[in-house]
This record gives structure tokens, C-alpha cells and sequence, in this order.
């Protein structure tokens, strides 16, 4: 479908304040549609309160990860002036069983420097054979009267500078936006913040390239501490609105109001957020280019916030495969686009075939069928205590004795790259580059590939 709209957009009360070539347009737009069609329509465009944070002069996406993308063209010359590739919680919903029975609308935000003249605003989509296509176009004047230039209304507080390594326009800006914690519970926030933005950088390779980031905060109070979990009856109305049990997973933990979590994120130079939610039930989650979420106070929180982190910040797979997921099954075989996980179909093709050591088999032997039958006990252990609405501490004793268990089976395999079997949500037809990962178990390091990917996503900020 190929859908234009004209004669949109945007004129900036702060540009007048800030040359417009630093400022952040934010274009907000509605995402319909179920396993059959998809929609797209405008909602508004923004000139964000805070500046740019990236580099501007980057026009092209060399990674060209995730499901969608979007093309930023001047309309004059069509030269290319703004490309990024995004995931989104659309594109996660419509794997599931829902999609196939009913329309549902998610709402979308695509952010890029305020343009000097009219541009073409294109969002594409990844299809077979991961070819592109066009799915919607809406034009972009920068001398429209009705784009929105108004800071958001009230400010979730001060932005607080966690780690501050130079100009922005040089670094990865991390946003930690604080959900469920009470005006009284600022300084828990805070502290929360402090303790996981040093877990990321003692991890490898945040650890290298720490000068290379900055860290700020934002903790909008809420009325209510902790945040919603429908599953128990739970609801909270939070200033980001995250919730537990996202597509019906219990430790699954998404923010569906994204009108109110960019507002409040606009307040904050950022190039990747982390939702750090008031919680102590474990839970997370992560999307390419929208956010990751981590529930603070359960012990396996440094885990959860460096595996999301790396879903959201590097487009990171999954590679575990034997916990229950919200997906349906891929029906086809076809190489996945992520990094860190591939189809095998052609050994000679790796897409990581320059770190596997010579004379390495492909596919890789492991002790696949040992570790299965370990980790199906697991998982009903981990049912039978969620049904009985155990105490969390039992639940991280569960997962203290699965960290134990993949560690003395995957010691031996350590950085042995090769094809692993069993990854993205699959026992079969899916393999990971080796056979444990920060991705795969609850362990605390990146394989050797992840590690090249995050580099990699590092330098397209830090190197343009």
C-alpha cells in the first residue's frame, strides 16, 4: 500500500531559539491492522523540546536492521537526508494468535533532525527474502502552521546527568526513564538507575567503549508505586503507563501508551531508553529502536536490563528457545535479519563465518537434547510456582539453580563460534553463534558475535 499524504507539517517556535538543524522532529502516526492489512495514518508532528541528540550529518543506515525502516528525502532533489530501521510493538503483535481474529491499532513515533526545506517522509517494510518495500509516504513542510511546537505539559522533573562523557552529537545518549515510583520513592529511582547503569558498563563491550556514552535520568512521579499487572488484578495509571503480562506473558513487560512516553522521553537528549519500572516481580523486555524495560528490584534485574538492552540497542535475537512465548511459529526458513541468529541454509555464507576457527563443524554439536530435558523441568517448576503465586524469592532461587546448572554445561564451549541449534523461539532450523550468550541463558557476557554487532551499532553513532 502506498499512501501520501501532502501538505503537512512544521513550523518551530524553538527553532527560533536553537538553529533548526539541532532540533528533533518527532512525527506521530497510527499503526492498524491484523495478519491480512495494515494502515498507517498521520497523528501530529513535533519539534521536540530537546535538541538533537545523534549525529545529523548521517543520511544513510548502513545496518538496515530491523522489521521496518524509515527514508527521510528532500523533496526538491530526493536526496536521501535521514534513514533508521525500527522495530515495534505492531510488528510483535501481529505474530500472535490475536492478529488472526481482530484489528488492532498501536501507535508509532519515527524521530530525525528538523529539516531546513519540505521532505518525504517514507516508512518501509521488510518482506520476503528481506527485500523492502514501500508502505507509506506522508510529506513534511517545515512551514506548516500546524505542527505542534508546544513543550509537554507538566515536566516530569529535572534530567538528571548520571554520566555525562561530551557532546552529544558524538555519543550514545541512554535515557532511564523511571515508571511506578512515587514522589517519596525519587531517591529509590535514582539509586536504581545508578546500580544498572553500572552493571551495562561492567558488561563487555559497554565496558570498553563507556566514554562513548552518556547517561541521563528522568523519574516522572507516579501516584501510585509499582505498575500494573492485569493477571493479578493489578492496575496502576503511571505517567509511562508499563504494565506486566504484555500479549498475555507474564514477565513480559511493555509501555502501550507511546504518545506518553515520548513526551515525557522528549525532555531528554536520547538515542535509546530503558523504562526502569518500580517492581520486584521479574520482567522486561526489548524492542529495536523503541525502548527496553526492566523490573528494578528482583535479583536477576542486571540480567534482564543488559539481554533487553541488547534487543533494543543492536537488534539481538532471542536465542533461547524452550521458554513460552506469546509468538506463533515462523512457518518458513528464510535467513533472519538479526545478527546474531541464522537459518544455516548455506554453511559457506555465515553471515559469521570469518570467527569460526577452521576445521569447526557446521551445524555445531552440544549436549542439545541434555539441556532441553533440564530446562522442560524448569519451565513446569516455573508454572507450578507462578499458578501457587509463590513468593518471588522462590522464583529467583529457580533461576539461580538454571544459571548454575548452563554455566558448568557451557563452560567448556566458551567462545567456540560456530552454529549452535536451537534459537529464536525454535529447537530446529534456527542456530546461535555459540553455545551460551547473555541472549541464550541467564548468564552475564555477550558471545563474540553480539559483542561485534554492539560495536558496531556503537560506531554508527560515535564514528559517522
Amino acid at each position: 500500500m502506498r499512501l501520501i499524504l501532502a501538505g503537512i507539517l512544521l513550523a518551530s517556535a524553538i527553532a527560533t531559539q536553537t538553529p533548526a538543524s539541532t532540533q528533533t522532529m518527532r512525527v506521530d502516526y497510527f499503526h492498524t491492522g491484523n495478519t491480512k492489512q495494515e494502515l498507517f495514518s498521520l497523528d501530529e508532528v513535533v519539534v521536540e523540546p530537546a535538541a538533537w541528540p545523534g549525529p545529523a550529518n548521517q543520511a544513510d543506515d548502513i545496518l538496515r536492521y530491523g522489521a521496518y525502516g524509515f527514508d527521510v528525502r528532500d523533496a526538491a532533489s530526493k536526496r536521501l537526508v535521514f534513514s533508521r530501521g525500527f522495530g515495534s510493538i505492531y510488528d510483535e503483535w501481529v505474530t500472535t494468535e490475536e492478529a488472526a481474529s481482530m484489528t488492532r491499532t498501536f501507535h508509532e513515533s519515527v524521530r530525525f533532525p528538523v529539516p531546513p526545506a519540505p521532505v518525504t517522509l517514507s516508512i518501509r517494510k521488510r518482506g520476503a527474502g528481506n527485500t523492502w518495500r514501500e508502505v507509506w509516504t506522508v510529506g513534511v513542510d517545515p512551514k506548516n502552521m500546524f505542527v505542534n511546537t508546544a513543550v509537554p505539559d507538566p515536566a516530569p522533573g529535572p534530567v538528571i546527568e548520571l554520566m555525562k562523557n561530551g557532546d552529544s552529537a558524538t555519543k550514545v545518549d541512554l535515557l532511564l526513564l523511571g515508571d511506578g515510583y512515587t514522589a517519596a520513592e525519587r531517591g529509590k529511582s535514582e539509586g536504581d538507575a545508578k546500580k544498572l547503569v553500572d552493571v551495562l558498563f561492567a558488561t563487555s563491550p559497554f565496558k570498553e567503549r563507556r566514554s562513548d556514552f552518556n547517561v541521563w535520568g528522568l523519574v516522572p512521579a507516579s501516584r501510585e508505586s509499582g505498575i500494573s499487572r492485569p493477571s493479578l488484578g493489578i492496575h496502576r495509571s503511571n505517567p509511562v503507563g508499563s504494565t506486566y503480562d504484555a500479549f498475555g506473558s507474564e514477565r513480559y513487560v511493555l509501555a502501550f501508551d507511546n504518545k506518553a512516553f515520548r513526551r515525557l522521553a522528549s525532555f531528554a537528549p536520547y538515542d535509546v531508553v530503558e523504562i526502569v519500572v518500580n517492581g520486584r516481580t521479574y520482567g522486561g523486555g526489548g524492542i529495536y529502536g523503541l525502548y527496553s524495560t526492566v523490573a528494578a528490584d528482583n535479583a536477576f534485574a542486571p540480567y534482564v536490563f543488559v539481554h533487553e538492552f541488547g534487543h533494543h540497542f543492536a537488534a539481538l535475537a532471542d536465542e533461547y528457545y524452550t521458554s513460552p512465548v506469546a509468538y506463533l511459529p515462523s512457518t518458513t526458513r528464510e535467513e533472519p535479519w538479526e545478527p546474531n541468529v541464522t537459518a544455516l541454509l548455506d554453511p559457506k555464507t555465515l553471515k559469521w563465518r570469518d570467527l569460526v576457527k577452521p576445521g569447526t563443524p557446521l551445524p555445531t554439536r552440544w549436549e542439545k537434547e541434555t539441556y532441553e530435558n533440564a530446562s522442560r523441568e524448569s519451565q513446569a517448576r516455573r508454572a507450578q510456582l507462578r499458578k501457587e503465586a509463590r513468593p518471588e524469592s522462590e522464583m529467583e532461587a529457580l533461576f539461580e539453580e538454571e544459571r548454575k546448572r548452563d554455566e558448568a554445561m557451557f563452560t567448556k564451549y566458551r567462545g567456540l563460534v560456530g552454529a549452535y541449534e536451537g534459537a529464536k523461539y525454535e529447537a530446529k532450523g534456527y542456530y546461535r553463534p555459540e553455545a551460551n550468550c547473555i541472549m541464550f541463558t541467564r548468564t552475564n557476557f555477550f558471545c563474540e558475535v553480539c559483542k561485534r554487532a554492539l560495536h558496531q551499532v556503537i560506531d554508527t553513532y560515535t564514528k559517522p
